[in-house]
């Protein structure tokens, strides 16, 4: 069973299966992706929104976007603490989260927006410039073994740089918004 022991190389079938907060936090099986699973977790997130939004008003979605969060953090904590590894990259429901909210906030609004909005938040999530990068260094010193709240905080830390990147990806459209 998960949760005691080495770091497991890179998460499996099995071991997405064996838990419901692996589940969530591997977004499904985007996580598992041996190519840029981040990427892949956000092209999950944004397929999925646009399927959400088919039978879902914007209250609904706005819950299930608020909902992602603390569930995100859940999870995130639950599979990090499991995989033995404060930020492991197969761990894509942070992008997930992070993206729902910026398409919530930019839709409705055509293919060639929604591709730049994920261009962007991939760009600032990948090389985390300037807060980004602040935001992930956080929690990437936080020891294991010395701090009893290292696996909360390491869920935290996991969700907040994701966060951030959203909000430079919104930023950026509203300031290009308000130029243009």
């Amino acid at each position: 069973m998960p949760g005691s022991g080495a770091p497991l190389s890179r998460p499996t079938v099995g071991f997405l299966l064996a838990h419901p907060a692996h589940f969530i936090a591997l977004g499904f099986g985007a996580g598992l992706s041996p190519i840029a699973p981040g990427t892949a977790g956000t092209l999950w997130a944004w397929l999925a929104f646009l399927v959400l939004q088919l039978w879902l008003t914007p209250l609904q979605l706005a819950i299930v976007v608020g909902l992602a969060l603390p569930v995100g953090w859940w999870a995130s904590t639950v599979t990090a603490r499991h995989l033995h590894i404060l930020d492991p990259g197969q761990i894509v429901w942070d992008e997930v989260a992070a993206f729902w909210i910026v398409l919530w906030l930019v839709l409705p609004a055509g293919l060639l927006a929604q591709a730049i909005a994920f261009g962007l938040f991939r760009f600032f999530d990948a090389v985390k410039p300037g807060p980004v990068g602040w935001a992930d260094a956080l929690f990437h010193g936080v020891d294991p073994q010395g701090d009893r709240h290292a696996w909360t905080k390491a869920g935290f830390g996991i969700m907040l740089d994701d966060l951030v990147a959203a909000f430079c990806t919104l930023l950026v459209i509203a300031l290009w918004t308000a130029l243009v």
